[in-house]
């Protein structure tokens, strides 16, 4: 259940961002070009319109989009390897080279994310903690903020920890299906998702329908 809950949260994680990245880089486009036009009226009120926020928060929204899609990369199976050698290896070689693989993720992941969350706390995270819980905060800095959206910097970074250890997860998920089914997740490009074989073979005899018998020799 957890788990199902957590893919799903991650799906829609990524399609938020990369949706609502697109959407603000189209709007951005839109008011640059349209400020150019002579048009009255609606040259001004695009004038009086301020997006020099939209290429930071792009920015940040693309980081974020690209740090859980390196997870989901990992639960699909997607991420490029080179596995000629290791194929080569006899099967119970290429088993222990593969928990080599899986072992190095985790450690990279797990402290990149242990460092990832120690910058954070220090760059501002543990004044907010504390500031929040009501403590005194007298001797803490309040940390940095980005150029235009004002943000608190250790917020924009926080997703370095988040996207690691969520990775870190990912293959320690990956080994235990591994141990279990001797199967790693491999991504088939031929496979259309919401579209199974029946539907395929549906769908190719209605495009080209079988020859009539009969009919003029």
């Amino acid at each position: 259940m957890f788990t199902k809950l957590l893919d799903h949260l991650e799906e829609w994680i990524i399609t938020f961002l990369m949706a609502g990245a697109t959407l603000i880089i189209f709007l951005s486009v839109v008011h640059r070009y349209g400020t150019g036009l002579p048009i009255p009226g609606v040259q001004d009120y695009l004038l009086s319109l301020h997006f020099e926020w939209a290429q930071e928060l792009a920015i940040i929204m693309f980081v974020w989009m690209a740090k859980f899609g390196a997870a989901y990369g990992v639960r699909m199976g997607v991420h490029v390897g080179v596995d000629v050698l290791v194929s080569r290896l006899p099967e119970a070689w290429r088993r222990r080279a593969t928990y080599v693989a899986l072992a190095c993720g985790m450690l990279f992941t797990g402290i990149i994310g242990t460092l990832g969350l120690t910058f954070v706390w220090e760059n501002g995270m543990h004044y907010a903690l504390f500031n929040k819980l009501g403590m005194d905060v007298s001797a803490l800095t309040e940390g940095p903020t980005t150029p235009d959206l004002e943000w608190p910097t250790w917020f924009i970074y926080s997703v370095v920890p988040m996207g690691s250890y969520l990775m870190c997860f990912r293959f320690i998920q990956v080994s235990l299906v591994y141990w279990r089914t001797g199967e790693m997740p491999h991504q088939d490009e031929s496979h259309v998702e919401g579209l199974d074989d029946d539907e395929d073979d549906d769908m190719f005899a209605v495009a080209h329908p079988a020859p009539a018998h009969g009919g003029a020799k």
